[in-house]
């Protein structure tokens, strides 16, 4: 029975959301301040005032729409960039040449930053770049020259906008990795706790079978080397416990996903990602070393499936081919472009030519099972055979390839 999952959200995304609802409110009531101290100064007062009430409107009905990245959607970003954008070029039709030529503020003033700091919370600093660039066109528009101060306000929101976009990508980043270190602790501990269990009963007992077996011979020797296997692959199991790939909020501001412990495994998407290891990890027998990365190594499922397969018709031939007696190596190496597993043996090896002469002969175990599978992925097999030094087959999956899909 699994046991309760105990679920902890980290966001350091979310408070900016509420930082920017307060800002929208604040600087619309800073704008409209700054119209009426300076009413005067406009020839055409109903533009100014018709658009503050669009403001004014739009400004708190969409109070909801920044409270999330999932609410903030790209088409309330446009139309919301679109409103201040509007704000600045009006201002030279509302306000009187001595309001424009002393520097004077646009129609939406400082609000208009915080339409750049939506898309920069939002997206990123890319995004923070692309809505900086309309507004300090807008500007420059506004004003008719590219005057000192109008210069240092487009750059300030500018850089301002883009550095904010880019501590938000970090902090995500950030809360991905507590979030995974948190989830490997968290079932490390209990890996510990299910090994002492195990340790004391179940592997133990495996042990004095194989002894006992061994001593006997016969069919119950059979029965201790079959118990020795089964020893060794919970041995495996238990010191190599899977962790599962960390799970990504579909609300970004909710931060990243942590979960304690799970008992009982999930079965994969069939498109979402497989830490290989667990599928290789059976594979592991009295004569089957298996070494994996202390990391998970995820690849989309199809192309998980097809490269264990590929192991374990790797395996075998080794069987077949090498012997009962013969010992065999998995390796995993999770490269930063694909994934390598190495299957090796201490077989007799390959004569020259076997190969090409079993598949003249129509056996194509090697050619179908293991190479056709790779070339599937997108991969390639490469096997080694030495006579009398054993045979290594080589199978690279590359990671693009995987993630765009497999077969």
């Amino acid at each position: 029975m699994a046991k309760q999952v105990r679920v902890v959200r980290m966001s350091v995304e979310q408070p900016l959301w509420r930082a920017l609802s307060g800002y929208r409110v604040l600087t619309m009531l800073y704008a409209i301040g700054l119209f009426a101290s300076a009413y005067d100064e406009f020839d055409r007062p109903g533009i100014a005032i018709a658009f503050y009430v669009v403001l004014f409107v739009w400004t708190l009905a969409t109070l909801p729409r920044v409270q999330s990245a999932v609410a903030c959607t790209k088409r309330f970003l446009a139309v919301d960039l679109a409103i201040a954008l509007t704000g600045i070029v009006l201002t030279p039709l509302a306000a009187d040449d001595h309001h424009i030529s002393s520097g004077g503020p646009t129609l939406p003033s400082i609000w208009t930053a915080g339409s750049v700091l939506a898309y920069a919370i939002k997206g990123g600093w890319r995004w923070a770049a692309f809505a900086s660039t309309p507004v300090a066109v807008a500007n420059l528009i506004e004003r008719g020259s590219p005057a000192r101060d109008t210069v240092h306000n487009v750059v300030l929101v500018w850089v301002a906008s883009i550095a904010i976009g880019y501590v938000v990508e970090v902090a995500r980043a950030s809360e991905r990795t507590l979030a995974r270190a948190l989830e490997i602790e968290a079932t490390t501990r209990e890996r510990e706790r299910l090994a002492r269990d195990i340790h004391d009963g179940v592997l133990q007992v495996l042990a004095m079978v194989q002894r006992r077996g061994a001593v006997l011979g016969g069919e119950a020797g059979e029965l201790g080397r079959m118990a020795g296997e089964q020893e060794i692959a919970l041995r495996t199991l238990v010191s190599g416990v899977l962790v599962p790939v960390s799970r990504v909020s579909l609300d970004a501001a909710e931060g990243a996903v942590v979960r304690a412990v799970e008992v009982e495994a999930e079965e994969p998407d069939d498109d979402g990602p497989v830490d290989l290891r667990s599928l290789l990890a059976p594979y592991a027998a009295a004569k089957v070393s298996f070494a994996e990365p202390g990391a998970p190594v995820p690849l989309p499922a199809p192309a998980a499936k097809e490269l264990a397969a590929a192991v374990g018709a790797a395996l075998d031939n080794v069987r077949r081919h090498a012997g009962e007696d013969a010992r065999a190596w998995i390796l995993v190496e999770d490269e930063p472009r694909e994934v390598v597993v190495t299957v090796r043996d201490d077989g007799p090896g390959i004569p020259e030519g076997r190969l090409a002469q079993a598949e003249g002969e129509g056996r194509l175990g090697v050619a179908l099972s293991i190479r056709g599978r790779l070339r599937d992925l997108g991969g390639s097999a490469e096997l080694v055979s030495i006579p009398g030094q054993g045979t290594e087959v080589e199978l690279k999956v590359p990671k693009a390839r995987g993630k765009a899909g497999t077969r």
